[in-house]
Protein backbone atom coordinates (compact mmCIF):
# COMPACT_ATOMS: atom_id res chain seq x y z
CA UNK A 1 0.00 0.00 0.00
CA UNK A 2 1.46 3.46 -0.68
CA UNK A 3 2.05 5.43 2.48
CA UNK A 4 2.96 9.60 2.37
CA UNK A 5 6.38 10.56 2.03
CA UNK A 6 7.75 11.90 5.27
CA UNK A 7 7.44 15.46 3.39
CA UNK A 8 3.80 14.67 3.29
CA UNK A 9 3.24 14.10 -0.54
CA UNK A 10 0.12 11.86 -2.01
CA UNK A 11 -0.31 11.08 -5.55
CA UNK A 12 -4.05 11.85 -6.27
CA UNK A 13 -4.98 8.52 -6.45
CA UNK A 14 -3.43 7.68 -3.02
CA UNK A 15 -4.80 10.52 -1.23
CA UNK A 16 -8.69 9.75 -2.80
CA UNK A 17 -8.51 6.27 -1.42
CA UNK A 18 -6.84 7.06 2.22
CA UNK A 19 -8.34 10.39 2.86
CA UNK A 20 -9.09 10.05 6.53
CA UNK A 21 -5.60 9.22 6.54
CA UNK A 22 -4.18 12.31 4.58
CA UNK A 23 -6.60 14.55 7.05
CA UNK A 24 -5.19 12.91 9.81
CA UNK A 25 -1.48 13.24 9.10
CA UNK A 26 -2.34 17.20 8.00
CA UNK A 27 -3.76 17.74 11.79
CA UNK A 28 -0.69 15.62 13.21
CA UNK A 29 2.14 16.11 11.48
CA UNK A 30 0.97 19.71 9.24
CA UNK A 31 -0.09 20.47 5.57
CA UNK A 32 -0.02 17.63 3.08
CA UNK A 33 0.67 17.86 -0.65
CA UNK A 34 -1.05 16.18 -3.53
CA UNK A 35 0.07 15.56 -6.75
CA UNK A 36 -1.79 15.61 -10.38
CA UNK A 37 -0.08 14.02 -12.98
CA UNK A 38 3.52 14.51 -10.78
CA UNK A 39 2.93 18.28 -10.66
CA UNK A 40 1.71 19.26 -6.80
CA UNK A 41 -1.97 20.58 -6.85
CA UNK A 42 -3.12 20.86 -3.80
CA UNK A 43 -2.15 20.97 0.17
CA UNK A 44 -4.52 19.63 2.34
CA UNK A 45 -3.73 20.93 5.89
CA UNK A 46 -5.71 21.59 9.29
CA UNK A 47 -7.76 24.60 10.17
CA UNK A 48 -5.81 25.91 12.45
CA UNK A 49 -3.09 26.17 10.13
CA UNK A 50 -4.84 27.81 7.82
CA UNK A 51 -6.70 30.03 10.29
CA UNK A 52 -3.48 31.10 11.19
CA UNK A 53 -2.11 31.75 7.56
CA UNK A 54 -5.14 33.91 6.56
CA UNK A 55 -6.34 35.70 9.85
CA UNK A 56 -10.06 36.65 9.75
CA UNK A 57 -10.62 40.63 9.58
CA UNK A 58 -13.11 41.65 12.30
CA UNK A 59 -16.23 42.89 10.28
CA UNK A 60 -17.36 46.29 11.39
CA UNK A 61 -20.99 46.71 12.21
CA UNK A 62 -23.52 47.29 9.71
CA UNK A 63 -23.50 51.80 10.52
CA UNK A 64 -19.93 52.04 10.41
CA UNK A 65 -19.54 49.86 7.32
CA UNK A 66 -22.06 52.41 5.49
CA UNK A 67 -20.49 55.39 7.20
CA UNK A 68 -17.17 54.60 5.83
CA UNK A 69 -18.50 54.71 2.08
CA UNK A 70 -18.26 58.12 2.62
CA UNK A 71 -21.43 58.71 0.03
CA UNK A 72 -21.49 62.59 1.49
CA UNK A 73 -22.45 63.78 -1.86
CA UNK A 74 -25.19 60.85 -2.78
CA UNK A 75 -28.99 62.11 -2.86
CA UNK A 76 -30.88 59.17 -2.18
CA UNK A 77 -33.99 61.19 -2.15
CA UNK A 78 -36.86 59.89 -4.38
CA UNK A 79 -40.50 60.41 -5.25
CA UNK A 80 -43.06 59.01 -2.87
CA UNK A 81 -44.62 55.35 -4.43
CA UNK A 82 -48.22 55.64 -4.39
CA UNK A 83 -49.28 52.75 -5.94
CA UNK A 84 -51.17 52.44 -9.31
CA UNK A 85 -54.86 52.43 -10.43
CA UNK A 86 -56.34 48.48 -11.13
CA UNK A 87 -59.27 47.94 -13.02
CA UNK A 88 -61.39 45.25 -11.01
Amino acid sequence: MAKATPQGRWKLEDAKARFSEVVRHARTEGPQRVSVRGHDAVVVMSVEEFERLVPQEPQAPFVEFMESLHLDGLDVSREADLGRDVEL
